[in-house]
């Protein structure tokens, strides 16, 4: 059997694998190291100066002749930069496809196809679907609350996901909780095109963050992630999924104190390369380069992280999650006869 689905067909790529923007984890390599393999890797550049989101698609252009994509952030609060400003930098530098998230991308998407891309919208709800898809989207991503990092749904993902492929008629794809074959197996039969997979891809040798973060997500169990508001210093007000560490537990021991009570806000925690600081409660993740106590700062991480056992390249990765789903989907075909 071959695994493919109208989301290979919509995108140009051979599997319906795609590894989510995990934000400043993504880099050229770890996009062209998916989209070689077949799915589609994905670069986040909303944290980005636009010239340097456009030197990214560049650098991943170098790396690989497969479609791969760019995620735009629209909320304001996470925004320093124009998302105008971020698209003409992209699309002149020959982004193959845009995924936008955490807002209405209905002004954008002309836009985008304008420039020869194709348009990803993330959503939490069946009505959030149809919108983007009435305005020209040609993919729907269907965020369930399992995620990691930044959550703009309170629906779990198998709920959510057959609610917004009846919703429309464009290719869906599910993102939560997913991490190996079964779970692709599992979203494809609840009504989706393909599967969206970030903390797998944490997990990985391309990922640009420190070992110890990936380490954190190899060892964790599925019950240890809190779901809240605590790393707003930098994005306020979006509930994210990460790992219970020494702030979360802190923070929980005070009794959940609001900002401004909490303890440690505002220290120093670490640096990046260079001399930055990093603040308690800040938005920031242990990137490549950090140096401090790696272990209080944001480590986000979905659910699927229980299921997530070791580092592998990106291309092995993939290579395993497509066995997976087609042995799942043929044994499930056997129980059926």
């Amino acid at each position: 059997m071959a695994l493919s689905t109208p989301l290979c067909d919509a995108l140009e790529i051979e599997y319906p694998i795609v590894q989510a923007p995990i934000g400043s984890v993504t880099r050229p390599e770890l996009a062209a190291a998916v989209s070689n393999s077949g799915g589609l890797g994905t670069l986040a550049v909303t944290w980005r100066p636009p010239d340097r989101a456009a030197e990214f698609v560049e650098r991943t252009r170098e790396r690989t002749d497969r479609p791969f994509a760019v995620n735009v952030v629209l909320d304001p609060e996470a925004k320093e930069v124009a998302t105008e400003d971020h698209l003409d930098a992209v699309l002149g530098a020959g982004v193959p496809a845009v995924s936008f998230s955490f807002g209405d991308a209905t002004p954008y998407i002309e836009r985008v196809h304008d420039g020869g891309a194709s348009v990803l919208v993330t959503v939490g709800s069946a009505e959030e679907a149809e919108t983007a898809a009435a305005a020209g989207a040609d993919v729907i991503v269907a965020q369930g609350w399992e995620a990691g990092g930044h959550v703009q749904s309170e629906v779990a993902t198998l709920p959510l996901v057959p609610r917004v492929a009846d919703a429309v008629d464009v290719p869906v794809v599910a993102a939560g909780g997913i991490a190996d074959g079964r779970g692709v197996a599992a979203v494809l039969a609840a009504g989706a095109d393909g599967a969206w997979l970030g903390t797998r891809f944490v997990a990985t040798e391309e990922a640009a963050v420190e070992n110890h973060y990936r380490e954190r997500i190899v060892d964790a169990e599925e019950t240890e992630t809190l779901y809240s508001e605590l790393f707003d210093i930098g994005w306020k007000g979006m509930p994210h999924r990460v790992l219970h560490n020494s702030t979360t537990e802190a923070w929980e021991r005070a009794g959940r104190p609001t900002p401004g009570d909490r303890p440690g806000e505002g220290e120093t925690i670490a640096e990046y390369p260079g001399g930055h600081p990093i603040v308690r409660y800040g938005d920031d993740l242990p990137m490549e380069g950090v140096e401090g106590d790696l272990d209080a700062l944001a480590l986000y991480a979905g659910q699927s992280s229980g299921l997530t056992d070791e580092v592998q390249p990106a291309a092995e990765v993939v290579e395993e999650l497509v066995a997976e789903t087609e042995a799942r989907i043929d044994q499930l075909s056997a129980v059926v006869q």
